[in-house]
């Protein structure tokens, strides 16, 4: 009787989901607009995997592994099967891999205790100490360390927490593990976010948790990530498409461009650092990402695969920044640059053994982070601390609403 349950209702919601789809793509009517076409996909989706389960994955042992390989291939062929525009076959390489890493604790406190040294100059940063005696494959046992989640509203009234120095502290963080070192801590979602006030110096504290799932960059992609971010905040629209194409966007680097800076290609033109997002630019966006689900699913497809978990974690961290009301400051746009210019210059240097040009490089560095330095004195001077007490209002409002 489940089985006919499920049955019907997985070929229905089906049939919902694949009209609605159809009608968008066709123009008539707006994905955005179209409460059907939402609830269409999420009856299809709950249909599939609850005939998953009665099908196939009950007479599976769970084994961590057979399972998601098993899950994984169902689901996929399911959405191929909806929206067959969409190529969603890396998905499955991707679950399978980062769930085995996921899994194996003593490669999780492994990571925490690299991070840990890797940013220790970032003095804000928490990492939880990790007990080795006490910890094994399946059991990993770490320091207890509290605060509230970096979407706590009440918590981070109470506490009088600066949102600003939070926002600025996430982005030096990240910044630093992307361009700098090419090891990105690629899950931080609000859980794995906590804040506090430290209680001796006051200042805001960020801990970072579960450290299962980092990227490993190479070399090559991480300069030539610097690279395009350069570029994207200069307006060198010529570089934004030449290091584009090298991180494999081809012809849709404009898309790619703008998945990256979360902006709509007529700001990233201008310069993503010139104004802040609007209302009206985020109306856009959404708009525009359901024009161009095909071409973002082909994007995906093509890219190199540490590009992905890049691109989830820049959306995980403009989330937090939107609930942070931060997300118009500049700040981070001159953190990634500072820690741009510096990646780029010490790759330089390892790759001379002049003294001479060594020093013309460092000299260089210098004057790049002092325009840096300058042109945020310029800023806190004419919009600094108006910026700063605008989305602090915002925060304490939206948290009052």
């Amino acid at each position: 009787m489940a089985n006919s349950v499920v049955k019907i209702i997985s070929w229905t919601s089906m049939a919902v989901a694949s009209s609605a789809f159809y009608f968008c793509t066709n123009k008539y009517l707006d994905p955005s607009d179209f409460g059907a076409i939402r609830f269409g996909r999420a009856v299809a989706t709950t249909a599939v995997i609850s005939y998953d389960y009665y099908t196939s994955l009950r007479k599976v042992p769970q084994d961590p592994e057979e399972y998601a390989e098993i899950k994984s291939k169902m689901l996929v062929s399911a959405v191929k099967y909806l929206f067959p525009e969409f190529e969603l076959a890396w998905l499955v390489d991707e679950a399978k891999k980062n769930l085995i890493l996921e899994l194996d604790f003593l490669n999780e406190g492994r990571n925490a205790e690299k991070v840990a040294e890797m940013l220790k100059n970032v003095e804000a940063l928490k990492i939880p100490k990790i007990y080795w005696e006490l910890s094994t494959r399946r059991v990993l046992l770490m320091e207890f360390l509290e605060g509230g989640q970096i979407n706590d509203k009440e918590y981070i009234m109470k506490n009088r927490i600066d949102v600003n120095e939070v926002s600025q502290l996430l982005g030096t963080m990240y910044s630093e593990m992307i361009f700098v070192h090419g090891f990105v801590h690629c899950d931080p979602h609000p859980g794995n976010l906590l804040v506090r006030k430290n209680a001796t110096t006051r200042r805001e504290e960020i801990i970072l948790l579960d450290h299962g799932q980092y990227q490993v960059l190479t070399e090559e992609f991480r300069l030539n990530y610097c690279h395009l971010w350069q570029a994207l905040i200069n307006v060198d629209m010529e570089n934004v498409k030449l290091y584009s194409q090298l991180l494999g966007a081809g012809d849709l680097y404009p898309l790619f461009a703008c998945m990256l800076t979360a902006r709509t290609w007529n700001s990233v033109t201008k310069g993503i650092s010139q104004a802040p997002i609007t209302s009206s630019e985020n109306r856009e966006l959404q708009k525009n990402v359901a024009t161009y689900l095909p071409q973002i699913s082909q994007l995906l497809n093509k890219v190199p695969r540490q590009t992905l978990l890049i691109l989830k974690t820049n959306d995980l961290l403009r989330g937090i920044e939107t609930t942070l009301c931060t997300r118009a400051s500049a700040s981070s746009f001159l953190i990634m640059s500072r820690c741009c210019t510096r990646a780029l210059a010490e790759h330089r240097r390892k790759n001379t053994c002049s003294l001479l040009k060594k020093t013309q490089i460092s000299v260089g560095e210098s004057f790049c982070l002092w325009q840096i330095n300058l042109h945020e004195l310029f800023l806190r001077v004419r919009w600094s601390w108006l910026g700063n007490w605008v989305s602090t209002y915002l925060f304490w409002k939206s948290s009052s609403d």
